[in-house]
């Protein structure tokens, strides 16, 4: 690819201890990203190599899913060793020369950490499943007997996120919690040994130059684990559902009101570095509740998923942007906002689903019902990613949404690897097909993943979309988002922005604090822009120079 000059990097350095709340972080699926040793499994050496394509493309900095040590049993999340790499993806040694090279390039490292669960394998479950009942090895865990005559039954009607029930049975016929796969038991928090040692976990990164920490499932690591555990009352009430039906913080293992004690901890570890780290949360909880993670005493951000849910709708989303810069200012955080990350269908698919599409029967019938344009999908993409840009706080982008890839919904099922399609029984497909591996070139053995193969399959049509295929191309996705970063960096300021008045029905319409503006159109016929010079749009103008559908511009 042509080299591209890389934008002037904004003030990241100490003197900027607030350089997350208006940055644009760029996620990496380590295992998908770049493979250097050919094995068809990304690696950290991989990472490195292309760490030029987001300075030039424009990010801030880089947030990497796990890397540490893991069987897989859920894509690197049931974790074996938080202080170290699994050797499929390198060793510290790779660690600290990716994360020096990202300094270099002014780019800012984020790490994954993940504080519900460990893996089967860690030590310490190993360990508690060799003590016994009742030993305190198992105390760092939550086991209980079961239920029955003869503790046959799960202790409750608790159920996985990824189906079926939460608890598995050992030999010695104690059951144990799993929120998540049954290889990821669930940690105790009411345990000085596990709040101890994620402390060491958060200082060990910290002081390899970490610049901070996503927070998987923030909002799950307290349970009420006072005898008699408590039901939901409904075997088949799935766990997103109970926790909007139940009165805020009475949730038995969501969203409890003691979890903030243990970020207001956490955040003074991190205060303690100059600059202070910064952390975001993954809280899948109501608007309201979720702000309060990202207190100032806490972990500073957290991930706005209601703006990720909202359909392509005018009004829906003036409302959600309007309740979540409200929402953050209340809390003293910054907005945060996002598009797609490795759970989630990537919006170029995901936005052109009609309202009321079962996306799990959508990737069941391999994106075929309802068929998605792909052409509009991509449209309606860049659009929305304008947009989004354009608003007051930190974009979390991931990774090749710069291309506009859509979601590989027809991968066959003898190639699945996430764990949701067979503890569901095969009635939802997953997240694999966000997850497959990035296209850097047009042509070649796995598109410029690796030498060889990739962890996944590839679509034939991938190539089109190939970083390679895009770079100093008028008008393709990878400019448009290169253009966006840099215009980004030049005019944003502050943290509101001043919804337009009268604007035609099904078009949003803002200007920022130091006057320039942002007009997406969401209906199905062109309108003409308002006055002013047009910096950048996510398509072209009509011949009269109108702003067509779905189409977004930022105009100085």
């Amino acid at each position: 690819m042509t080299a591209r000059p890389v934008p002037a990097p904004p003030d990241l350095s100490p003197k900027n201890p607030d350089w997350w709340r208006q940055a644009v972080v760029y996620q990496v699926y380590p295992r998908s990203f770049g493979d250097a040793d050919g094995d068809g499994l990304g690696d950290l050496k991989g990472i490195t190599e292309r760490l030029g394509h987001l300075a030039a493309l424009g990010v801030d900095a880089l947030w990497l899913s796990p890397f540490y040590p893991s069987e897989l049993a859920d894509g690197g999340y049931d974790v074996i060793d938080y202080r170290d790499v699994d050797p499929r993806l390198g060793t510290l040694d790779d660690f600290d020369a990716m994360a020096a090279e990202a300094h270099r390039l002014g780019l800012k490292v984020i790490v994954d950490v993940v504080p519900n669960h460990t893996s089967h394998l860690h030590v310490w479950f190993q360990e508690a499943l060799a003590a016994g009942p009742g030993s305190p090895a198992r105390d760092r865990y939550v086991f209980r007997d079961g239920r029955g005559a003869h503790g046959e039954l799960p202790p409750t009607d608790w159920r996985s996120v990824f189906g079926g029930s939460a608890w598995r049975r050992v030999p010695d016929g104690q059951w144990y919690l799993h929120l998540f796969t049954p290889e990821q038991p669930d940690l105790n928090w009411d345990h000085d040994d596990v709040r101890a040692d994620f402390r060491t976990t958060l200082r060990f990164w910290s002081d390899r130059g970490v610049d901070g920490f996503r927070v998987d499932v923030a909002h799950a690591l307290v349970k009420d684990l006072a005898d008699p555990l408590r039901d939901l009352g409904d075997p088949e009430l799935s766990a997103e559902t109970s926790l909007t039906d139940l009165p805020p913080g009475s949730h038995p293992f969501y969203d409890r009101d003691e979890v903030h004690e243990i970020y207001r901890d956490w955040r003074r570890v991190l205060d303690s570095y100059s600059p202070p780290r910064m952390a975001v949360a993954e809280a899948w909880v109501p608007n309201a509740r979720r702000v309060r993670y990202a207190r100032p005493d806490e972990l500073g951000q957290a991930f706005n998923f209601e703006y990720l849910q909202t359909p392509w709708d005018a009004d829906a989303l003036r409302q959600v942007i309007a309740e979540s810069l409200d929402a953050a200012r209340a809390a003293g955080a910054s907005a945060t906002w996002v598009l797609s990350n490795h759970d989630v269908i990537r919006h170029a698919s995901r936005l052109m689903l009609p309202p009321g599409t079962g996306t799990d029967d959508w990737l069941l019938s391999g994106g075929t019902r309802p068929p998605v344009d792909e052409a509009a999908g991509l449209r309606r993409a860049r659009a929305a990613t304008l947009l989004m840009l354009a608003l007051p706080g930190s974009a979390y982008l991931y990774q090749s949404e710069e291309l506009g890839l859509p979601e590989v919904a027809d991968l066959p099922p003898e190639v699945l690897q996430d764990p949701v399609w067979e503890q569901t029984g095969h009635v939802q497909k997953g997240r694999d097909g966000c997850r497959v591996p990035l296209p850097w070139t047009s042509a070649g053995p796995s598109y410029g993943f690796g030498a060889a193969g990739s962890w996944l399959p590839q679509p034939g049509w991938f190539g089109r979309y190939a970083a390679q295929a895009q770079d100093g191309v008028a008008g393709s996705t990878l400019e448009l988002y290169r253009t966006a970063l840099r215009l980004r960096r030049k005019l944003t300021e502050g943290e509101t922005l001043t919804w337009a008045a009268d604007t035609p029905p099904a078009v949003l319409s803002f200007a920022r604090t130091d006057g320039w503006r942002c007009v997406t159109n969401l209906s199905a016929a062109p309108v003409p822009l308002p006055p002013g010079e047009v910096l950048v749009t996510s398509g072209p103008l009509t011949d009269d120079g109108r702003l067509g559908p779905d189409t977004t511009a930022w105009l100085g």
